[in-house]
């Protein structure tokens, strides 16, 4: 069976995917000692090498060591060795695909629990009512913080390019850091950061010039975008439109279409507002607004699992299919559709009431999957939602505790 699916993408950087199907990024926190990518994560890679896709996004790499979406988190920055990520791109490209890192900073998602600094925008925290005290309060950022901050990504950027990488992600997605900067319910500025949609773009569009000005032309630069928020006065479709405008002459390669945050986890289906319950391909609606002025190729993630499902977002416009719950579950799905076969198991979705809970519950089944693949174990999407809860936030406490010791002895060392 071939189609479009599975025919080749040169990208404006002259980089050529193998084919239209992408593991999205999903957050591993499988760091080992040091923060560093260790045998979990080359082992889970070289399955999904082997699985078909054309290419393969990384989790989050932070950019800032005192800055984690989780305390098992990869760090790259200018003192990390490149022999560990070297490894780790050369394990993912054994199948033909293409390496990409995502990298971030967290802002003010950051656990109340974590050391280190947990900056925003403003000082608005996060609002998850009765679950806002997880998260820490957030400083607004100095200008020099901000300065400093673009100045990371441009050398997460360089060193994953010294290490083999094919290409970075720059996450503006999920209610992280940049996130927070294009939102105008979380972004108050009064500053050149803040105000107009120009302004609140203003660190995303410094950061993709710094990245783009420090790697060579054939490496990739992908941005991932909301489609919107899905909160009520947020980010919306037609400041996603604008943002993808003005990326267009950065010589970005591809945008990368999701949708929520913490607040509100459209990105596992439940958003605040209740317009992503759509079993499959939940953002492909305003995708398919958004392909008809896009000067850049769109890639669009969340909720897709069935070939009839991918083929449908190609046939809307949009260049590049990315999954990433049903890779976790079923590792080989390109090569199976390739092969007429669809997946023999699925992830039950988390439907409790409690949203807020039942997104780290899907998390959490997510990352059971990848664990197991990563020790050569068959996945098991069958597992209790709450066994799977109960068993990362076991293991968030072990790697606090080495993430604190670590943290410590750098700074020290600094």
């Amino acid at each position: 069976m071939t189609s479009e699916l599975f025919s080749p993408l040169t990208l404006r950087s002259g980089q050529v995917l193998k084919n239209r199907i992408a593991k999205a990024a999903m957050e591993e926190n499988m760091a080992g000692d040091g923060q560093l990518p260790d045998w979990q994560l080359l082992s889970l890679y070289k399955h999904w090498a082997a699985g078909g896709t054309g290419l393969l996004i990384t989790g989050n790499v932070m950019v800032h060591a005192e800055a984690l979406t989780g305390p098992a988190g990869v760090v790259l920055d200018e003192h990390a060795p490149l022999e560990p990520f070297a490894d780790w791109a050369k394990a993912a490209k054994a199948g033909g695909a293409a390496i990409w890192m995502q990298i971030n900073h967290p802002g003010r998602q950051v656990a109340s629990d974590m050391p280190g600094v947990v900056w925003g925008p403003t000082d608005i925290g996060v609002s998850l009512g009765k679950h806002s005290s997880r998260f820490g309060r957030p400083t607004a950022m100095t200008p020099q913080q901000i300065s400093d901050t673009v100045a990371r990504y441009a050398v997460t950027a360089r060193r994953a390019e010294e290490a083999g990488f094919d290409g970075v992600e720059v996450h503006a997605a999920h209610g992280y850091l940049l996130s927070q900067f294009l939102s105008p319910l979380v972004n108050k500025r009064t500053d050149q950061w803040g105000g107009s949609l120009e302004n609140r773009a203003r660190m995303l569009l410094d950061i993709v010039r710094a990245v783009r000005a420090a790697v060579s032309p054939s490496f990739a630069v992908a941005v991932k975008l909301n489609s919107a928020d899905f909160q009520r006065g947020g980010f919306d479709a037609d400041d996603a439109r604008q943002v993808i405008g003005m990326l267009e002459p950065l010589g970005v390669d591809l945008v990368e279409l999701s949708g929520g945050s913490y607040e509100s986890p459209a990105m596992t289906g439940r958003a605040a507002d209740s317009r992503t319950q759509a079993r499959e391909a939940y953002f492909l609606d305003l995708a398919k607004d958004l392909v008809k002025t896009s000067p850049v190729p769109l890639m669009l993630t969340g909720g897709i699992t069935k070939r009839a499902t991918a083929d449908k977002v190609l046939d809307s416009g949009v260049s590049v299919v990315g999954m990433g719950t049903a890779l976790a579950v079923t590792p080989d799905l390109p090569s199976r559709w390739q092969q007429g076969r669809e997946a023999d198991r699925h992830m039950r979705p988390v439907t409790w009431s409690d949203k807020a809970l039942a997104s780290a519950a899907s998390m959490a089944q997510v990352r059971h999957q990848m664990r197991r693949l990563a020790r050569g174990s068959s996945p098991k999407p069958g597992t209790h939602p709450a066994i799977a809860l109960i068993s990362e936030r076991r293991k968030q406490r072990v790697a606090l505790r080495g993430y604190r010791a670590w943290l410590s002895k750098s700074q020290a060392a600094a």
